[in-house]
């Protein structure tokens, strides 16, 4: 009997160090990254189907018409969201999937998917984040400050996740996002 997938969300902050994380994570073959949908416009070096599925507005809201969206928000004129076909399949073929989606994606999948796994990457102080946005050199102060503001107002949904992992050592929070998507896996999970 094969056992269907475990979703995961996971959000956290700009500079926490998500997709560093998630790229070491993601090295293990039972495990899907969700690809989010968009209708912005594809920009240089994207490749549809691997940064974005890249949507016109009138398909992406045909989709919301057909519950074919697990969670959506519009954001700039345009909309972003996770598809949900994709994400079912793999979880009915046993793999475990990763959204890495916002705060207020990963509350509406809670009420979707009640089963989902909600973790939050955290830094370890804001101040440490601010550092880390400005090593990176592509902003200015006032946009780095912005993304402060942001993270902390972020921070604060924290406790609505099931777990929260302090990104200081690259090495540790890898681990603990394995542990956690190792136990989770042997959770009991009984049909209701």
């Amino acid at each position: 009997m094969q056992k269907k997938g475990i979703l995961f969300v996971v959000s956290g902050p700009s500079g926490c160090g998500k997709g560093t994380v998630l790229a070491e994570v993601l090295k293990d073959p039972n495990l899907y990254f969700s690809i989010s949908a968009t209708t912005r416009i594809m920009r240089d070096g994207e490749v549809d189907g691997v940064n974005y599925h890249f949507y016109s507005d009138a398909q992406f809201e045909e989709l919301i018409r057909e519950d074919g969206i697990l969670e959506y928000a519009r954001y700039c004129n345009h909309y972003y969201g996770t598809p949900r076909k994709p994400v079912e399949d793999q979880l009915e073929a046993g793999k475990h999937v990763i959204l890495e989606i916002d705060v207020v994606g990963a509350m509406n999948i809670r009420k979707k998917c009640p089963d989902a796994v909600l973790l939050f990457l955290m830094p370890p102080s804001l101040e440490t984040l601010r550092h880390r946005l400005c090593k990176r050199g592509t902003e200015t102060m006032e946009v780095i400050e912005k993304r402060v503001a942001q993270a902390d107002r972020e921070m604060a949904c924290a406790d609505q996740y099931d777990y929260i992992v302090i990104n200081d050592v690259l090495e540790d929070a890898v681990a603990d996002v394995q542990a956690i998507i190792r136990a989770e896996s042997c959770r009991n999970y009984t049909e209701k």
